[in-house]
């Protein structure tokens, strides 16, 4: 698979700046806001790796200030960049990744690791072993889930949860976290001030509690933002709530139109002053009655376009991405580092497809959405054929 990325890069995290700096007309803005897909490099350079050849590149993940990608060629290999330059973690055998601006985290298949990414230090900060699953049935574990329990991105790293719960799945916010359990059903826990757990109001849960909204509906995937938590049934419809100041939600975000409605302002005054309403178009005063979303605490049934079905999503801090399954890619919220793939640093509430993978005859199959950054895995459009 073809990777691309998108955003923040004020840390060299999508591509470094000096390679930047060799295309015409850039500068620094543009080195730190990547507004255009650019394709990640596929080698991994020699002097970091030891290997002078491409690698798959099988997984990615973003904090604020990086990103790591997880090779696999036989043997893993994982490398970092962004903050501190580009790296290499000693990591042979590794299956599986989680990071924070703090940690990276690295699964084995008979032990975690938590390196500490502010010091220097040649061994993890934090270790544990684990024991292979004694049922092999169902799906293996994804971090941060493990036996028994979850990693935490902060000390204590790791934390039990009742084996009724039967975790299938599992995704950290800001200050939350959101579980799906083998039966298709969804719990929350954690901070719940902005409606990020999804339960009606805006307190916070110490244990996970069942999202009440959607029992009786089985959901396949969950995933969380800073506030905000999305999840997609086994109907590929896909459900999202909490806070939508930023348009995050896809629903009507009032601090995003107020500049709009002030841009229209004089000509919505022309009509009345001629008492003119062409179209039955409404006027200024019938627009302010348009019903706007801050805090949704429940969650709420979002459609990107008519009849279409959701392969994946992802969360950012203040934005949201999602995958189709014809291979398109939406996205919608924050967009003031060009996290949204426009062309442009506009935010919106409104899901909009990028057209540049759709230009390029590109078939987006994965998106993963950093804080204030996405990426997106491809392939060529001929696979949405075979």
């Amino acid at each position: 698979m073809r990777w691309f990325g998108f955003g923040f890069n004020a840390f060299g995290q999508i591509c470094v700046h000096n390679e930047l700096s060799k295309d015409e007309g850039r500068d620094t803005v543009s080195d730190v806001k990547i507004m255009n897909p650019t394709e990640l490099h596929r080698n991994v350079d020699k002097s970091v790796c030891g290997r002078n050849k491409c690698l798959k590149t099988s997984q990615i993940r973003a904090s604020w200030s990086r990103r790591v990608w997880l090779h696999v060629d036989g043997d893993s290999c994982v490398c970092l960049a962004g903050f501190g330059g580009t790296s290499v973690v000693d990591s042979s055998g590794c299956t599986d990744t989680v990071l924070s601006e703090t940690h990276l985290t690295l699964a084995f298949s008979d032990r975690i690791e938590s390196w500490d990414l502010q010091k220097k230090e040649k061994t993890p900060a934090w270790s544990m072993e684990i024991q292979p699953p004694t049922d092999t049935s169902g799906p293996p574990l994804s971090l941060p889930l493990v036996p028994g329990g979850y990693i935490a991105t902060k000390p204590p790293f790791y934390r039990s949860l009742s084996p009724h719960l039967k975790a299938k799945s599992l995704a950290l916010g800001a200050e939350h976290a959101i579980l799906l359990s083998a039966t298709g059903a969804v719990y929350t826990w954690g901070l719940g001030s902005h409606g990020q757990l999804g339960h009606g109001g805006l307190t916070s849960e110490e244990e996970p509690r069942a999202v009440e909204a959607l029992w009786g509906m089985p959901m396949k995937h969950v995933v969380t933002g800073g506030w905000h938590c999305a999840c997609i049934s086994d109907g590929a419809d896909l459900y999202i709530w909490g806070w939508n100041e930023s348009g995050q939600l896809g629903l009507p975000s009032q601090s995003l139109r107020k500049g709009h409605k002030e841009e229209s302002s004089q000509q919505a005054a022309d009509c009345q002053s001629a008492s003119i309403n062409p179209g039955g178009k409404p006027l200024e005063g019938e627009k302010d009655k348009e019903v706007f979303i801050s805090i949704q605490a429940f969650p709420a049934l979002l459609d990107i376009s008519p009849s279409c079905e959701i392969r994946t999503v992802s969360c950012g801090s203040r934005h949201t991405a999602a995958v189709t399954a014809t291979g398109d890619l939406y996205t919608w919220g924050w967009g003031e580092y060009g996290q949204l793939g426009h062309k442009n640093l506009i935010s919106t509430d409104e899901p909009q497809c990028v057209d540049f993978f759709k230009e390029q005859k590109l078939y987006v199959v994965d998106v993963v959405c950093g804080p204030w950054n996405t990426f997106t895995a491809v392939g060529e459009e001929e696979v949405k054929l075979s």
